[in-house]
Protein backbone atom coordinates (compact mmCIF):
# COMPACT_ATOMS: atom_id res chain seq x y z
CA UNK A 1 0.00 0.00 0.00
CA UNK A 2 0.99 3.63 -0.45
CA UNK A 3 1.25 6.44 2.08
CA UNK A 4 -1.10 8.37 -0.19
CA UNK A 5 -3.78 5.76 0.58
CA UNK A 6 -3.97 7.27 4.08
CA UNK A 7 -4.09 10.92 3.04
CA UNK A 8 -7.01 13.23 3.70
CA UNK A 9 -7.64 16.95 3.96
CA UNK A 10 -7.34 18.15 7.57
CA UNK A 11 -8.40 21.79 7.99
CA UNK A 12 -5.97 23.49 10.35
CA UNK A 13 -8.77 24.98 12.43
CA UNK A 14 -9.85 21.46 13.47
CA UNK A 15 -6.52 20.77 15.21
CA UNK A 16 -7.34 21.19 18.91
CA UNK A 17 -4.91 23.61 20.55
CA UNK A 18 -6.00 23.19 24.17
CA UNK A 19 -7.56 20.33 26.13
CA UNK A 20 -11.14 20.50 27.26
CA UNK A 21 -11.53 21.43 30.92
CA UNK A 22 -13.44 18.21 31.49
CA UNK A 23 -11.48 15.22 30.19
CA UNK A 24 -14.61 13.21 29.44
CA UNK A 25 -16.51 16.01 27.67
CA UNK A 26 -15.16 15.08 24.24
CA UNK A 27 -17.17 13.57 21.45
CA UNK A 28 -16.81 9.91 20.55
CA UNK A 29 -17.07 8.50 17.03
CA UNK A 30 -17.87 4.81 17.22
CA UNK A 31 -16.84 2.89 14.10
CA UNK A 32 -18.16 -0.67 14.04
CA UNK A 33 -15.22 -2.79 13.03
CA UNK A 34 -17.15 -5.47 11.18
CA UNK A 35 -19.85 -3.44 9.42
CA UNK A 36 -18.28 0.00 8.98
CA UNK A 37 -21.33 1.64 10.58
CA UNK A 38 -20.62 5.01 12.18
CA UNK A 39 -22.26 6.34 15.36
CA UNK A 40 -21.73 9.75 16.95
CA UNK A 41 -21.74 9.78 20.72
CA UNK A 42 -20.21 11.41 23.79
CA UNK A 43 -17.15 9.92 25.48
CA UNK A 44 -19.08 9.12 28.65
CA UNK A 45 -21.06 6.62 26.56
CA UNK A 46 -18.15 4.20 27.05
CA UNK A 47 -20.08 3.06 30.11
CA UNK A 48 -22.76 1.74 27.75
CA UNK A 49 -20.49 0.53 24.95
CA UNK A 50 -18.22 -1.63 27.10
CA UNK A 51 -19.57 -4.81 28.65
CA UNK A 52 -18.94 -6.83 31.79
CA UNK A 53 -16.03 -9.18 31.13
CA UNK A 54 -14.25 -6.81 28.76
CA UNK A 55 -10.61 -5.93 29.43
CA UNK A 56 -9.34 -2.39 28.92
CA UNK A 57 -5.58 -2.02 28.41
CA UNK A 58 -3.96 1.38 28.95
CA UNK A 59 -0.43 2.74 28.63
CA UNK A 60 0.77 4.02 32.01
CA UNK A 61 3.76 5.99 30.72
CA UNK A 62 4.22 9.51 32.05
CA UNK A 63 5.50 12.48 30.08
CA UNK A 64 8.68 13.44 31.89
CA UNK A 65 10.54 15.20 29.07
CA UNK A 66 11.17 18.93 29.41
CA UNK A 67 11.60 21.45 26.59
CA UNK A 68 14.13 24.13 27.47
CA UNK A 69 15.49 26.99 25.40
CA UNK A 70 18.98 28.45 25.86
CA UNK A 71 21.88 29.95 23.97
CA UNK A 72 25.57 29.42 23.40
CA UNK A 73 28.06 31.97 24.76
CA UNK A 74 28.30 33.29 21.18
CA UNK A 75 24.59 34.10 21.22
CA UNK A 76 23.36 31.24 19.03
CA UNK A 77 19.97 29.89 20.05
CA UNK A 78 19.68 26.31 21.32
CA UNK A 79 16.54 24.21 21.74
CA UNK A 80 16.78 21.17 24.00
CA UNK A 81 14.35 18.42 24.84
CA UNK A 82 15.50 16.78 28.05
CA UNK A 83 14.38 13.16 27.74
CA UNK A 84 15.60 11.57 30.95
CA UNK A 85 18.07 12.13 33.77
CA UNK A 86 20.94 9.65 33.41
CA UNK A 87 22.74 10.70 36.59
CA UNK A 88 22.59 13.63 39.00
CA UNK A 89 22.06 16.69 36.81
CA UNK A 90 23.04 14.89 33.57
CA UNK A 91 20.26 14.54 30.98
CA UNK A 92 19.98 12.69 27.69
CA UNK A 93 18.54 15.30 25.33
CA UNK A 94 17.58 16.03 21.74
CA UNK A 95 19.24 19.29 20.77
CA UNK A 96 18.93 21.72 17.87
CA UNK A 97 21.19 22.58 16.12
CA UNK A 98 22.94 19.32 16.99
CA UNK A 99 25.83 19.74 14.54
CA UNK A 100 27.07 22.82 16.37
CA UNK A 101 26.90 21.30 19.82
CA UNK A 102 29.90 19.05 20.24
CA UNK A 103 31.43 17.67 23.42
CA UNK A 104 32.50 20.54 25.65
CA UNK A 105 30.00 23.04 24.24
CA UNK A 106 28.46 25.32 26.86
CA UNK A 107 24.78 26.28 26.97
CA UNK A 108 23.30 29.04 29.10
CA UNK A 109 19.65 28.67 30.10
CA UNK A 110 17.22 31.00 31.90
CA UNK A 111 17.30 31.12 35.69
CA UNK A 112 21.09 30.94 35.83
CA UNK A 113 21.16 27.33 34.60
CA UNK A 114 24.33 26.31 32.80
CA UNK A 115 24.94 23.07 30.94
CA UNK A 116 27.84 21.36 29.18
CA UNK A 117 27.62 18.76 26.41
CA UNK A 118 29.45 15.70 27.75
CA UNK A 119 28.59 13.04 25.16
CA UNK A 120 27.20 12.65 21.64
CA UNK A 121 24.64 10.06 20.60
CA UNK A 122 22.79 9.06 17.43
CA UNK A 123 19.76 10.95 16.21
CA UNK A 124 20.98 14.40 17.27
CA UNK A 125 20.99 13.42 20.94
CA UNK A 126 23.48 14.69 23.48
CA UNK A 127 24.21 14.25 27.16
CA UNK A 128 24.02 17.60 28.96
CA UNK A 129 25.48 18.05 32.43
CA UNK A 130 23.95 20.90 34.41
CA UNK A 131 25.84 22.74 37.08
CA UNK A 132 23.96 21.57 40.15
CA UNK A 133 24.16 24.65 42.29
CA UNK A 134 21.46 25.17 44.93
CA UNK A 135 18.02 25.69 43.41
CA UNK A 136 18.84 24.31 39.98
CA UNK A 137 15.91 21.89 39.94
CA UNK A 138 13.53 24.69 40.89
CA UNK A 139 14.91 26.80 38.03
CA UNK A 140 14.52 23.89 35.63
CA UNK A 141 10.89 23.42 36.68
CA UNK A 142 10.19 27.16 36.40
CA UNK A 143 11.62 27.63 32.92
CA UNK A 144 10.99 24.23 31.35
CA UNK A 145 7.97 23.70 29.13
CA UNK A 146 5.75 20.71 28.46
CA UNK A 147 6.97 19.13 25.17
CA UNK A 148 3.77 19.47 23.18
CA UNK A 149 3.58 18.16 19.58
CA UNK A 150 4.69 20.59 16.84
CA UNK A 151 1.13 21.15 15.60
CA UNK A 152 0.09 22.61 18.99
CA UNK A 153 1.11 26.25 19.19
CA UNK A 154 -0.05 27.09 22.70
CA UNK A 155 2.31 27.00 25.68
CA UNK A 156 1.54 24.70 28.60
CA UNK A 157 3.55 24.89 31.81
CA UNK A 158 1.43 22.51 33.86
CA UNK A 159 1.89 19.02 32.44
CA UNK A 160 -0.93 17.45 34.46
CA UNK A 161 -3.46 17.77 31.64
CA UNK A 162 -0.97 16.28 29.16
CA UNK A 163 -0.81 13.07 31.17
CA UNK A 164 -3.40 10.37 31.73
CA UNK A 165 -4.89 9.83 35.17
CA UNK A 166 -2.99 6.52 35.47
CA UNK A 167 0.39 7.93 34.31
CA UNK A 168 3.03 6.53 36.64
CA UNK A 169 6.13 5.41 34.73
CA UNK A 170 8.33 8.33 33.61
CA UNK A 171 10.09 8.23 30.26
CA UNK A 172 7.85 9.65 27.52
CA UNK A 173 8.44 12.64 25.28
CA UNK A 174 4.75 12.65 24.39
CA UNK A 175 1.50 11.47 25.94
CA UNK A 176 -0.51 8.39 24.95
CA UNK A 177 -3.33 10.76 24.07
CA UNK A 178 -6.15 8.25 23.58
CA UNK A 179 -6.08 7.80 27.35
CA UNK A 180 -6.48 11.50 28.13
CA UNK A 181 -10.28 11.20 27.98
CA UNK A 182 -10.54 8.74 30.85
CA UNK A 183 -11.23 10.11 34.31
CA UNK A 184 -10.82 8.34 37.64
CA UNK A 185 -14.61 8.43 37.97
CA UNK A 186 -15.15 6.67 34.64
CA UNK A 187 -12.52 4.04 35.41
CA UNK A 188 -14.18 3.43 38.77
CA UNK A 189 -17.60 3.05 37.13
CA UNK A 190 -16.19 0.65 34.53
CA UNK A 191 -14.67 -1.43 37.31
CA UNK A 192 -18.00 -1.61 39.13
CA UNK A 193 -19.59 -2.80 35.88
CA UNK A 194 -17.14 -5.70 35.70
CA UNK A 195 -14.73 -4.23 33.15
CA UNK A 196 -11.15 -4.92 34.17
CA UNK A 197 -8.16 -2.62 33.63
CA UNK A 198 -4.66 -3.79 32.73
CA UNK A 199 -1.60 -1.65 32.09
CA UNK A 200 1.38 -1.72 29.73
CA UNK A 201 4.21 0.75 29.30
CA UNK A 202 5.50 2.27 26.08
CA UNK A 203 7.63 5.41 26.10
CA UNK A 204 6.29 7.58 23.30
CA UNK A 205 8.96 9.17 21.10
CA UNK A 206 8.76 12.31 18.99
CA UNK A 207 8.96 10.30 15.76
CA UNK A 208 5.36 9.36 16.49
CA UNK A 209 4.26 12.69 14.99
CA UNK A 210 6.28 12.47 11.79
CA UNK A 211 4.40 11.68 8.56
CA UNK A 212 5.49 8.74 6.44
CA UNK A 213 8.58 9.81 4.49
CA UNK A 214 8.20 7.18 1.74
CA UNK A 215 5.22 6.46 -0.46
CA UNK A 216 5.53 2.67 -0.52
CA UNK A 217 4.83 1.36 2.98
CA UNK A 218 7.20 -1.55 2.48
CA UNK A 219 10.08 0.95 2.48
CA UNK A 220 9.16 2.55 5.80
CA UNK A 221 11.46 1.91 8.76
CA UNK A 222 9.77 2.19 12.14
CA UNK A 223 11.46 4.09 14.94
CA UNK A 224 12.03 1.99 18.02
CA UNK A 225 10.13 2.62 21.25
CA UNK A 226 10.80 0.90 24.57
CA UNK A 227 7.81 -1.04 25.85
CA UNK A 228 7.07 -3.39 28.71
CA UNK A 229 4.49 -6.02 29.67
CA UNK A 230 4.14 -7.34 33.23
CA UNK A 231 3.10 -10.80 34.35
CA UNK A 232 -0.05 -9.25 35.84
CA UNK A 233 -1.09 -7.95 32.41
CA UNK A 234 -0.19 -11.20 30.65
CA UNK A 235 -2.37 -13.08 33.15
CA UNK A 236 -5.26 -10.63 32.67
CA UNK A 237 -5.13 -11.07 28.89
CA UNK A 238 -5.07 -14.86 29.17
CA UNK A 239 -7.98 -14.85 31.62
CA UNK A 240 -10.21 -12.46 29.67
CA UNK A 241 -13.42 -14.01 28.40
CA UNK A 242 -14.83 -10.79 26.97
CA UNK A 243 -13.31 -8.37 24.49
CA UNK A 244 -9.84 -6.87 24.81
CA UNK A 245 -9.88 -3.16 23.99
CA UNK A 246 -6.61 -1.27 23.82
CA UNK A 247 -6.49 2.43 24.65
CA UNK A 248 -4.34 4.05 21.99
CA UNK A 249 -1.93 2.95 19.30
CA UNK A 250 0.88 2.64 21.86
CA UNK A 251 -1.03 0.05 23.86
CA UNK A 252 -1.82 -1.77 20.62
CA UNK A 253 1.83 -1.85 19.56
CA UNK A 254 2.93 -3.11 22.96
CA UNK A 255 0.37 -5.89 23.15
CA UNK A 256 0.96 -7.11 19.62
CA UNK A 257 4.75 -6.85 19.99
CA UNK A 258 4.69 -9.23 22.96
CA UNK A 259 2.08 -11.60 21.48
CA UNK A 260 3.06 -15.25 21.25
CA UNK A 261 -0.33 -16.46 20.06
CA UNK A 262 -4.02 -15.71 20.38
CA UNK A 263 -4.44 -13.94 23.74
CA UNK A 264 -1.01 -15.08 24.85
CA UNK A 265 1.73 -12.65 25.91
CA UNK A 266 5.34 -13.03 26.94
CA UNK A 267 6.58 -10.60 29.55
CA UNK A 268 9.58 -8.31 29.86
CA UNK A 269 10.92 -5.15 28.27
CA UNK A 270 12.17 -4.57 24.73
CA UNK A 271 12.25 -2.07 21.88
CA UNK A 272 9.34 -2.39 19.48
CA UNK A 273 9.64 -1.65 15.77
CA UNK A 274 6.35 -3.29 14.88
CA UNK A 275 4.65 -1.66 11.88
CA UNK A 276 0.99 -2.68 11.64
CA UNK A 277 -0.59 -2.28 8.20
CA UNK A 278 -3.76 -3.61 6.55
CA UNK A 279 -3.63 -7.39 6.32
CA UNK A 280 -2.06 -7.76 9.77
CA UNK A 281 -3.20 -10.84 11.70
CA UNK A 282 -4.33 -9.66 15.13
CA UNK A 283 -3.30 -11.75 18.12
CA UNK A 284 -4.51 -9.85 21.17
CA UNK A 285 -6.95 -7.00 20.65
CA UNK A 286 -10.57 -6.91 19.52
CA UNK A 287 -10.93 -3.13 19.43
CA UNK A 288 -9.28 0.12 20.38
CA UNK A 289 -9.81 3.70 21.46
CA UNK A 290 -7.81 6.25 19.53
CA UNK A 291 -7.74 9.96 18.78
CA UNK A 292 -7.93 11.34 15.25
CA UNK A 293 -4.52 11.20 13.58
CA UNK A 294 -2.50 13.22 11.10
CA UNK A 295 -2.76 12.21 7.42
CA UNK A 296 -0.14 9.84 5.97
CA UNK A 297 1.00 8.43 9.32
CA UNK A 298 1.72 4.96 10.66
CA UNK A 299 -1.24 5.34 13.01
CA UNK A 300 -3.61 5.72 10.05
CA UNK A 301 -2.22 2.48 8.63
CA UNK A 302 -2.70 0.74 11.98
CA UNK A 303 -6.34 1.67 12.48
CA UNK A 304 -7.03 0.74 8.85
CA UNK A 305 -5.73 -2.72 9.70
CA UNK A 306 -8.23 -3.05 12.54
CA UNK A 307 -11.24 -1.89 10.54
CA UNK A 308 -10.76 -1.36 6.79
CA UNK A 309 -9.12 1.50 4.96
CA UNK A 310 -12.40 2.42 3.27
CA UNK A 311 -14.39 2.50 6.51
CA UNK A 312 -11.67 4.48 8.32
CA UNK A 313 -11.44 7.07 5.54
CA UNK A 314 -15.24 7.35 5.46
CA UNK A 315 -15.26 7.92 9.23
CA UNK A 316 -12.59 10.60 8.90
CA UNK A 317 -14.52 12.39 6.15
CA UNK A 318 -17.58 12.41 8.39
CA UNK A 319 -15.52 13.63 11.36
CA UNK A 320 -14.17 16.53 9.30
CA UNK A 321 -17.64 17.41 8.02
CA UNK A 322 -19.07 17.36 11.55
CA UNK A 323 -16.17 19.46 12.89
CA UNK A 324 -14.70 16.96 15.31
CA UNK A 325 -11.58 18.12 17.17
CA UNK A 326 -8.43 16.41 15.86
CA UNK A 327 -5.07 15.16 17.17
CA UNK A 328 -3.66 15.10 20.72
CA UNK A 329 -6.19 17.34 22.48
CA UNK A 330 -9.02 16.34 20.16
CA UNK A 331 -12.00 14.00 20.30
CA UNK A 332 -12.03 10.22 20.63
CA UNK A 333 -12.74 7.34 18.29
CA UNK A 334 -13.69 3.79 19.21
CA UNK A 335 -13.15 0.99 16.69
CA UNK A 336 -15.06 -2.02 18.01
Amino acid sequence: MKASDFDYDLPEELIAQVPLEDRAASRLLHLERQTGSIHHRQFRDVLELLESGDLLVMNNTRVSAIRLFGEKPTGGQVETLLLREESEGCFRAIVKPAKRLRIGAKIEFPGGLQGTVTAEHEGGQRSIQFETQEGWREALAAHGRVPLPPYIHTVMHDGTRYNTVIASTPGSAAAPTAGLHFTEEILDQLDKKGIKLAQVTLDVGLDTFRPLQVDDLIDHIMHGERCEVSQLTADAVAACRGRIIAVGTTSVRTLETFATGRRALRTGSEESRLFITPGYKWQIIDGMFTNFHMPRTTMMAMISALATRDSVMAAYREAVNLRYRFLSFGDSMLIL
